[in-house]
């Protein structure tokens, strides 16, 4: 997968990220060398080092590109070493300190070490190291990376948006840090998770690195322990809700757009009701998608259906697979979603009844009292339920309805036990799948081993953090698939670069889901 990403990188450098002619460098001495953008550190040939003042500012000894790569390399390698026998949260944030030194020094350089190591250091800038990045990231701050918006800049948005160096802006990732990953409310060091979006934009989409912007919308934290945290870098006051808080939403958008009017804005890891109403409220207005709700619903489709090709059978019998999913939040909704469209482009008719919703009070139905308003089209009515009742647990529900695919959205760690999983060997396929996609790895539903060990060896598995493949005895293997959005966003933001499209639609979703299988 990793091959195909790059080979469609390189095929997109021509159109977005080449640039015409020289490049006009307007700055001289240090101030080169502190701009990550032109430093090239000791690369720097003698004829450009008296053009641009930079003679007796460097070591004498001119080292090429080449050899600074192969230098990074081993400092990270010998890292690697060091650090052998540590915690994986001191290695993790060990190996993202020393890249991140490397991207605030010298980006050209960076980012070739990233695509041409992607595999490598993708858990590193992204999932699910980038969460523990987030938990630590006020203690972590070294120097500002994109753009912070607030609640105390109101009025004042369409003046900030032109302190942003850059002419041209093609893609934007935004979030309100109000549900990042599985970790919730993490305020303003949630501007972790645009950073790396971005990152995956350069390395797996070729988007060129100068024109992307990671945005910060801090209105606030309703984390008490981040406002009594005295190295917390963000607004010390409770969220804005309601009017307060769209107004500050309204106004971004507004001035992004009067600035960059072909930009794309990625809207990241905001609290339900918020990602619903945003993605209503500026989809016909603006070129903008929300992750949370179509990338991964986008992925996830691309795994049901691939699913039923593991099974040996057609497509077409995706209309029959019985499908459980556990979480209620934007992503399990949004995966619902468009798992029902598909079957709706199948058949010619919306069926619900193959889908059953769990959230943290078990089985949806119309029974629930205070139901979210997203969730009423999936909740299950009681005279259609054989034996289950309003509310009944996972295991129960496994137990009664035997599912072909048993997904996991909830963000809770381990919700899927060894009852719930052993369930899962009285499906009525005889290759069950289970997705546990929620972020990061401790959210995970279950691990790869727990999956393979208790419901199966036959078993599909499928994983939003990374898991390895699980020795099963005898020669055999569980093969491990991830499902996570880093595979589709990137292409969604290239093709609407390229393509030139007005509005992301859910058909474009779909599509590059069923370009996968």
């Amino acid at each position: 997968m990793w091959k195909l990403l790059r080979f469609a990188a390189s095929r997109s450098r021509r159109f977005s990220t080449a640039i015409p002619g020289p490049c006009k460098v307007h700055k001289r001495g240090t101030d080169i060398l502190h701009d990550p953008w032109f430093n090239k550190d000791t690369g720097f040939p003698l004829t450009e080092r008296d053009r641009l003042g930079l003679r007796g500012l460097l070591p004498p000894r001119v080292i090429s590109f080449e050899h600074q790569y192969d230098r990074f390399m081993n400092s990270y390698r010998s890292l690697e070493k060091n650090t052998q026998g540590q915690s994986d949260k001191v290695v993790s944030l060990a190996k993202w300190r020393i890249l991140n030194r490397l991207h605030d020094r010298n980006e050209t350089l960076y980012y070739r070490v990233l695509i041409d190591n992607i595999k490598e250091f993708a858990p590193i800038i992204y999932t699910p190291t980038v969460g523990l990045v987030c938990q630590n990231y006020s203690g972590l701050f070294r120097r500002p990376r994109g753009m912070y918006f607030s609640a105390k800049d109101k009025g004042e948005m369409m003046s900030m948006i032109y302190n942003w160096p850059a002419h041209e802006v093609d893609m934007i990732v935004l979030t309100d840090g109000s549900r990042i990953l599985g970790l919730g409310d993490l305020g303003v060091q949630g501007i972790g998770i645009p950073i790396g979006k971005l990152d995956m934009y350069v390395a797996a989409a070729g988007i060129n690195p100068q024109r992307i912007l990671p945005v910060m919308l801090d209105v606030g934290t309703n984390n008490q322990k981040l406002l009594e945290d005295p190295l917390y870098l963000g607004v010390r006051q409770p969220r804005l809700e309601g009017e307060e808080y769209i107004s500050i939403v309204d106004e971004f958008m507004e001035a992004v757009y009067a600035r960059w009017p072909k930009a794309i804005v990625q809207f990241e890891d905001f609290q339900m009701k918020w990602a619903f109403e945003t993605l209503k409220r500026y989809r016909k207005r603006f070129c903008m998608f929300n992750d949370d709700i179509q990338g991964t619903a986008g992925v996830a489709l691309a795994g049901l259906l691939g699913t039923v090709r593991a099974q040996g059978r057609l497509l077409s019998d995706f209309l029959k697979q019985k499908i459980v999913v556990v979480g209620a939040g934007s992503a399990g909704l949004g995966v619902l979603n468009m798992a029902v469209q598909a079957v709706s482009m199948m058949s010619g008719s919306a069926g619900k009844s193959q889908f059953f919703l769990i959230d943290k009070n078990g089985l949806v139905t119309t029974e629930r009292s205070n139901l979210d308003p997203a969730a009423v089209q999936f909740a299950k009515s009681p005279r259609d339920l054989e034996g289950l009742t309003e509310g009944a647990s996972i295991v129960e529900v496994v137990k009664k309805v035997k599912p072909h695919v048993l997904l996991g959205l909830s963000g809770v760690g381990g919700i899927f036990n060894a009852e719930v999983l052993k369930a899962m060997r009285e499906s009525v396929s005889t290759k069950p799948a289970i997705f546990a996609m929620s972020n990061p790895t401790m959210n995970a539903e279950c691990t790869a081993i727990e999956a393979f060990s208790h419901a199966g060896e036959n078993v599909v598995f499928a994983s939003g953090s990374p898991f390895e493949n699980v020795d099963l005895g005898n020669g055999e293997v569980g093969h491990v698939n991830q499902a996570n959005n880093m595979y589709l966003f990137p292409g969604i933001g290239l093709g609407t670069l390229l393509s030139g499209a007005h509005h992301i639609t859910d058909g474009m979703l779909q599509a590059a889901a069923e370009w996968y299988i």
